[in-house]
């Protein structure tokens, strides 16, 4: 029978299918313990992704609110300016010697006195925009404080379940390591392959009954003598879907 060297060790072709088969009821009880958790991992981190965009919208709607303030500091500077410039222009109406002299100040009133009026909406603009985006950042951070809570009681569930199971999946974990040892690595990357594409997890299943344990479909007669004699892994192509490996009660004994 061919052997294939790994780690050092020469494995037999039936003892890498049985640690295959050995690594998969091992992956299994994983996978039960993992399904204790339900959908709480996925709901922890949709709540931690939706938690940070709300801060971060926080952020953003605050450092538009400095923004505008910074820009109400300015139009005010340039409303006081404008009317310290009116003062001094007045005065200068008051020594003029002629009507082109006063009308040519009387322009440059005018001009300050409309810089004041655009200024001066601008800043009712602002300070419209300012109260707006105040409301935003309470509704947010109520939405944030509401969040909050779920986040946290989903997340200390998870926790409590994940430290219930720590030992336990540690020490599985630890199995699995030393199941993995007779698998050379190309078998190893088609089995993880496989436990992602199928729904259940399985990518190791007996031959029961003539049928595939994954996709219940009939195995031909021949594929399953090849499977009985275990000298080379065997894949369901039931319907062109399964893919799964099929092995044989006796190599599990």
């Amino acid at each position: 029978m061919a052997q294939k060297k790994t780690n050092e060790v020469d494995y037999s072709m039936q003892e890498k299918i049985l640690a295959l088969y050995q690594l998969q009821k091992i992956d299994s009880q994983i996978d039960e313990i993992n399904k204790i958790k339900g959908e709480l991992p996925l709901e922890v981190q949709d709540l931690e992704d939706e938690l940070a965009g709300l801060n971060t919208r926080v952020e953003n709607i605050n450092a538009e609110i400095e923004e505008l303030n910074s820009l109400t500091r300015q139009r005010k500077r340039e409303v006081d300016q404008a009317k310290i410039m009116i003062g001094n222009y007045k005065e200068q109406q008051n020594n003029v010697r002629n009507n082109r002299e006063y009308d040519a100040i009387t322009k440059e009133i005018e001009y300050q006195e409309l810089e004041i009026e655009l200024a001066e909406k601008r800043l009712k603009e602002y300070t419209a925009a300012i109260k707006t985006k105040k409301a935003l950042i309470e509704e947010t951070s109520a939405l944030v404080e509401e969040r909050n809570i779920d986040y946290k009681a989903k997340k200390e569930e998870l926790d409590s379940i994940e430290a219930e199971t720590a030992q336990q999946v540690a020490d599985l974990t630890a199995q699995a390591e030393k199941a993995k040892q007779p698998i050379d690595e190309r078998l190893l990357v088609a089995y993880n392959r496989i436990r992602r594409n199928v729904h259940n997890g399985l990518a190791v299943v007996t031959v029961t009954r003539d049928a595939c344990g994954g996709c219940f479909n009939r195995i031909p007669p021949q594929r399953q003598v090849d499977i009985r004699q275990g000298k080379k892994l065997i894949v369901c192509h039931s319907n062109g879907k399964c893919g799964r490996f099929g092995i044989t009660f006796n190599v599990t004994d």
